[in-house]
């Protein structure tokens, strides 16, 4: 090629770098909730699921100030110079942010004000003012607040002699002004005070049913907020003031905290710590109502320490992620009908058949939640009580409280085997359940280690080593969700049983490498981040490049942030590579640019259960490989965190993950939704060929998928 048509060639390719390709990760992360919002907003969901979502929803974005708009504030006050992936300052994200907020909260408070309260009042559940209650109903919720909310309560004044009180984080509040008529200076000087509403107790009130000789056909429920119970009873906690009047107020502090690893002796006590500085972080938000008076405004304004960009009028009752409460009412027909998930007769506990002689004769894969978390326990149960297991070691993130899988961990030591436990004491606001469990494994003799200097430790994996007539065989569970049976019905994940010899040593080296001291840089099967996975990954999709127009990439995963990973993305569409990709929440790339990704189509499912498994697949050629695990395509996953994909080597489960999960959540046109160029999302029109829910056909075919 000569000089001149190499410079037109070069000038011919669009530059993957520039800023205008990548979507913001913020606003994608909003876009996200906006489609948690339309679950809420879809008639043809059951009515408490939907208040279910909206509250999720509420839930989310407090958490999106806690971490997202907090770091943004941290890198303005430390003066970082940083640059989003689209090119926007942190200044310029934060104004987009709040507009993209302030829409999406007048979104949600148009469903609940206009499509859910009516509804719910339809069918027997009403949510009113304590000022439309009658003579009779008032009477009995005061009764309730005199016996059970007023001893609760502690009015803390504001005053020369009384300091502002420390507002905490997530709490809900009355702002309150007050006259004393026997002040010197006349009634009309004015006293702040607040009450903090006790979060213990429930937050809808349920007032009496009238009496009535006649059985309604279905329950019949009524509510008030706690806020206007408490308000509307002051003066018994002020006695011989006049309230002049009362208003909610929400505070949302940054739970963006720090842990300083490389200045600590002790990391358990470095993240206890951290944990405790997080109570007293600067708020990030204040939720109020447009009603209170400037003078009370600028009182919390200015000892909460916030701008007036930071105050958020709320259109209605404020912090609706208290709606959790309503599904929990007995109206089963207004919920999601209830399944029993599968597990296959051979992994179930009390099967004839040994599960290490089930696991031997062929790997395993379990879809949760639609098939049982329950082997997985069995596994480790059996493990804890099997005279020929001498050793049981596993990663912990997210286990929950009163864990079956700790308990087998206890069982195990108990019956003496050797027991390492890896617990990440920085899963964030997991960290005081963790440190509980470590301390607990620790004082019954396991091995517990509690993570990697500057890395969090975000892989799922249990490595059992037992002796057998053979010698010594390693059985591995691998997955894509945490060690949690909770979230195990409410999460969709895989999990992988194995015994390969490669993968369980692959297990052992890990281990080691977390455990002790390690420069391991290869490993047989798995892909370990931060060393082989990023590399490897990056191999896998140029291997596909290089077969253009007959390549095929399926990735499945929760967020898609990494720019060097979206531009060989991009890359491989213009070679013609067709690629899916199911991403559930935050994703910057841009489908369907000309030029650029034509080649790419985006699909994001939100439905009855959270979209949480990881499968990168291959086509190459027909000699198919497909990845699962623990890691999304971000920085954090690639570089900053030990994560790790596992090959599936039964091509006969690649084939069942192929056609069954991800054909299915292509050919979902009922929960998924189509990414656009701008970020936005639309529903997957219905050609003709019927709606298609693809979690609610798992759950029909629950014995059937991945066996």
């Amino acid at each position: 090629m000569t000089t001149a048509a190499a410079a037109a060639a070069a000038e011919s390719q669009p530059d993957l770098t520039d800023p205008s390709l990548y979507m913001n990760r913020e606003l994608s992360l909003i876009e996200f909730q906006r489609r948690v919002l339309e679950e809420a907003r879809d008639p043809g969901n059951r009515l408490l699921e939907r208040v279910k979502f909206l509250s999720i929803v509420s839930s989310n974005l407090d958490e999106f100030y806690m971490v997202r708009v907090a770091a943004m504030k941290q890198k303005l006050a430390a003066g970082k110079p940083d640059l989003s992936i689209d090119g926007k300052t942190v200044t310029e994200q934060l104004a987009v942010v709040r507009v993209a907020v302030d829409e999406l909260m007048r979104q949600m408070y148009d469903c609940w004000q206009n499509q859910l309260l009516p509804e719910l009042t339809k069918h027997g559940i009403a949510i009113t003012d304590y000022a439309t209650l009658d003579e009779r109903e008032r009477k009995a919720v005061d009764l309730y607040y005199h016996e059970t909310i007023f001893p609760v309560l502690t009015p803390l004044a504001f005053d020369q002699g009384r300091p502002f009180p420390h507002i905490s984080n997530l709490s809900l509040n009355l702002a309150i002004a007050l006259g004393d008529p026997r002040h010197a200076d006349g009634p009309g000087r004015r006293h702040f005070a607040r009450v903090k509403v006790p979060e213990k107790l429930p937050q809808l009130v349920a007032v009496p049913a009238p009496g009535s000789r006649r059985k309604p056909a279905a329950p019949v429920y009524k509510f008030v907020w706690i806020e206007q119970v408490i308000a509307a009873n002051l003066q018994s906690l002020f006695p011989g003031f006049e309230i002049l009047e009362s208003h909610p107020f929400h505070v949302t502090r940054d739970a963006e905290v720090a842990i300083q690893e490389l200045e600590s002796d002790d990391l358990l006590e470095t993240v206890e710590e951290a944990v405790w500085r997080r109570r007293f972080r600067l708020p990030v938000r204040l939720q109020t109502v447009s009603a209170i008076a400037p003078d009370m405004l600028d009182i919390l304004i200015e000892n909460l320490q916030i701008t007036r960009e930071d105050v958020h009028d709320v259109p209605g009752p404020i912090d609706l992620a208290r709606l959790r409460q309503l599904p929990s009412l007995d109206r089963p027909e207004l919920r999601d009908e209830p399944f029993e998930p599968w597990t296959p007769p051979d992994l179930s506990a009390d099967a004839e058949e040994d599960m290490f002689s089930v696991i031997r004769a062929e790997d395993r894969l379990l879809h949760h939640p639609y098939q049982s978390f329950q082997p997985v326990i069995d596994v480790l149960n059996k493990a804890a009580h099997d005279p020929d297991v001498l050793a049981i070691k596993m990663t912990l993130y997210r286990t929950g409280r009163n864990s079956p899988i700790v308990q087998a961990l206890l069982d195990a030591i108990e019956n003496g085997k050797q027991v390492a436990v890896l617990v990440e004491l920085k899963a964030r606001f997991d960290e005081e359940s963790n440190i509980e469990w470590a301390r607990a494994l620790e004082r019954e003799g396991v091995h517990v280690v509690y993570g990697l200097l500057g890395l969090k430790v975000h892989c799922k994996i249990a490595l059992i080593v037992r002796r057998e007539q053979d010698g010594i065989r390693r059985y591995l569970h691998l997955g894509t969700g945490n060690y949690n049976a909770v979230t195990a019905r409410l999460y969709t994940d895989l999990s992988l049983f194995t015994c390969d010899p490669d993968l369980g040593a692959d297990a052992t080296d890990l281990f080691n490498y977390l455990t002790g001291y390690s420069h391991k840089s290869d490993f047989r099967k798995l892909l370990v981040a931060p060393v082989t996975l990023r590399q490897r990954i990056t191999e896998l999709i140029r291997r596909e490049i290089a077969r253009g127009s007959r390549g095929r990439l399926v990735f499945k995963m929760n967020a898609l942030e990494d720019k060097p990973m979206i531009a060989l993305l991009y890359e491989a569409s213009r070679a013609g590579v067709k690629i899916d990709l199911i991403v559930r929440g935050l994703c910057c790339l841009r489908p369907g640019i000309p030029g650029i990704s034509e080649n790419i189509r985006v699909r994001s499912i939100v439905g009855r259960f959270l979209e949480h498994s990881r499968l990168y697949y291959f086509e190459n050629g027909g000699e198919e490989e497909m990845y699962m695990g623990s890691a999304d395509l971000m920085p954090r996953n690639l570089d900053h965190r030990v994560e790790i994909l596992f090959p599936i080597l039964n091509p006969r489960i690649v084939r069942r993950l192929r056609d069954g999960l991800l054909a299915k959540c292509l050919e979902d046109n009922r929960k998924s939704r189509a990414g656009k160029a701008d970020g936005m999302y639309e529903f997957v029109p219905v050609n003709g060929a019927g709606s298609m829910d693809s979690q609610a056909w798992f759950i029909r075919h629950r014995a059937q998928i991945a066996e």
